[in-house]
């Protein structure tokens, strides 16, 4: 019984560090970028838009396709990014404890 005692706290402990990291998730910014840096996008850590900067020699009236396939392509890559800092913000959590498969912390 005591481990369990044990386990309920560490799982208790494990909630409040999660919800401290998705409250600096909210606040981050991670920037994805396509066309070799012509197009660069900033989402926060939930991955929501935030700013998009475009290289004026992509503003072509002929060219809007690539354009809007380059914007597309950046905030993928930005959302990589946070899925990517939100894996290693969670390996170090719940590093330590056994987390049954789809259980929810939060």
């Amino acid at each position: 019984m005591k481990d369990i005692m044990g386990m309920m706290k560490q799982v208790g402990q494990m909630q409040a560090r999660l919800k401290e990291m998705q409250d600096e998730l909210a606040r981050a910014e991670i920037e994805g970028q396509s066309g070799g840096g012509l197009v660069h996008v900033t989402v926060d850590g939930r991955g929501e838009l935030k700013k998009v900067r475009i290289d004026p020699s992509l503003m072509k009236p002929d060219e809007v396709e690539i354009l809007e396939d380059l914007i597309v392509a950046a905030a993928t890559d930005a959302k990589a990014k946070v899925d990517s800092v939100m894996q290693q913000k969670m390996a170090e959590i719940t590093g330590g404890l056994p987390i049954p498969p789809g259980m929810k912390l939060f």
